[in-house]
């Protein structure tokens, strides 16, 4: 089956010519003009990576970009911001929300489908489930508790002030991880390497967790922008509060 990619610009001249690139190559492009129609896209349509502009009407690529990574089946999707928008500043706050890459127009087809290319295979290798992520828990018998916290390794199982919990396995993973490490700040690396048997810098790490400790917190019933039990510290890791 062919990869598809939403390219999501409002100029429509650029965006048939990007959806041409893309299906010379060999992907399915879908096409929408902002990030409204491009969200209506993604709730019809599986999508395995969006290519977006930065200043739109309606909803512009931030925004976008905030709406994907909010919701937890769209958390994995690569998101790269293709713009004309070239000041530092710029880039920065687009790498600081947690980009894929940022790509600045006019580019080359050559480069621009060899980032899709490998931001593609990336997201494959990131996505897929691993022996270690799934049967880490295994091999350990017998209930952890942290605070209100519960989990049973074995059956994969959470409760959480006595209520059930379900999760995603990388969720369950990263949640006993924190759990067998309780009150002590644990790398990004060393999570990294335990959710998704992956080894590679600091800030990939830290790109890659972000949007599933938010899914987790949401999940254990903190409000959005809440840390609760699972306390960050920008840069460098996470740590269970098992006071919280």
């Amino acid at each position: 089956m062919n990869r598809s990619i939403l390219v999501v610009d409002d100029q429509p001249d650029l965006l048939d010519s990007l959806a041409l690139t893309l299906e010379a190559a060999g992907y399915e492009a879908m096409t929408a003009s902002d990030g409204l129609e491009a969200l209506a896209l993604l709730q019809s349509h599986t999508v395995d990576l969006i290519l977006a502009d930065i200043a739109m009407p309606q909803m512009n690529g931030y925004q976008l970009y905030e709406r994907v990574r909010a919701n937890p089946l769209w958390i994995t999707i690569p998101f790269l911001f293709l713009t004309a928008r070239t000041l530092d500043s710029d880039i920065r706050y687009g790498k600081e929300l947690g980009v894929d890459d940022y790509l600045t127009k006019p580019i080359q087809p050559e480069d621009l489908l060899a980032v899709v290319r490998g931001k593609l295979r990336r997201a494959q290798q990131i996505t897929q489930p691993t022996a270690q992520a799934l049967s880490q828990s295994d091999d350990v018998s017998g209930m952890l508790t942290a605070g209100e916290l519960q989990i049973d390794p074995g059956q994969h199982r959470v409760w959480n002030n006595g209520q059930p919990v379900k999760l995603s396995a990388r969720e369950f993973t990263l949640l006993e991880y924190l759990t067998r490490h309780v009150n002590r700040l644990v790398s990004l690396q060393e999570l990294i390497r335990a959710t998704h048997d992956l080894d590679t810098d600091h800030a990939e790490a830290g790109s890659l967790l972000r949007p599933l400790v938010r899914s987790l917190r949401r999940k254990l019933g903190y409000e959005t922008g809440e840390m609760g039990c699972i306390e960050n510290v920008r840069g460098i890791g996470y740590r269970l509060n098992a006071s919280e």
